[in-house]
C-alpha cells in the first residue's frame, strides 16, 4: 500500500527517480539552495526506507540508495486522491477545472480530445 509522501520525502523521491540510484551525498548535489543538512537528507531517506519507498545498497561504509516504488505508481496513488478529494472521481469535473482554472486554448482541448479518443481506442 502506497503511502501520501511529505514535500520533503516527495523531492528527494524525484530526485532517486531521475538518478535511479544514489549516495545522499548524490541525492543534495541535485537539491535547490539552500541545501539542507546530510543528517537532514539521511534521516529523510531513512524515512523512505521504513515507507517502502526507497532500499539500500551497502558498499563498505557506503550506503547506495534507490527507488523500491515505481513513479508512475505513485503518480497514480497521487492523482486518485486528488480525483477523490477534489473532483469526486469525474474526470469532467478535473477537465472544467484545468479549462477555467488555467485558461486553456482550444488547441490545448484539442490535444486534451484526441488523447482522450486515443486512450478511448487502445482499450
Amino acid at each position: 500500500m502506497i503511502k501520501e509522501l511529505t514535500k520533503a520525502e516527495e523531492q528527494i523521491m524525484l530526485i532517486l527517480w531521475e538518478m535511479g540510484e544514489a549516495l545522499v551525498k548524490d541525492v543534495i548535489e541535485k537539491m535547490n539552495e539552500p541545501k539542507p543538512a546530510y543528517n537532514t537528507v539521511s534521516t529523510v531517506i531513512r524515512v523512505l526506507e521504513t515507507k517502502g519507498f526507497v532500499d539500500h545498497k551497502a558498499i563498505g561504509n557506503t550506503y547506495i540508495y534507490f527507488p523500491i516504488v515505481k513513479e508512475t505508481d505513485y503518480k497514480r496513488f497521487a492523482l486518485n486522491k486528488v480525483m477523490n478529494n477534489y473532483f469526486e472521481n469525474s474526470y469532467e469535473s478535473l477537465v472544467s477545472f484545468l479549462v477555467n482554472e488555467k485558461s486553456m486554448g482550444t488547441k490545448e482541448l484539442d490535444e486534451i480530445i484526441q488523447l482522450a479518443e486515443k486512450l478511448k481506442n487502445n482499450k
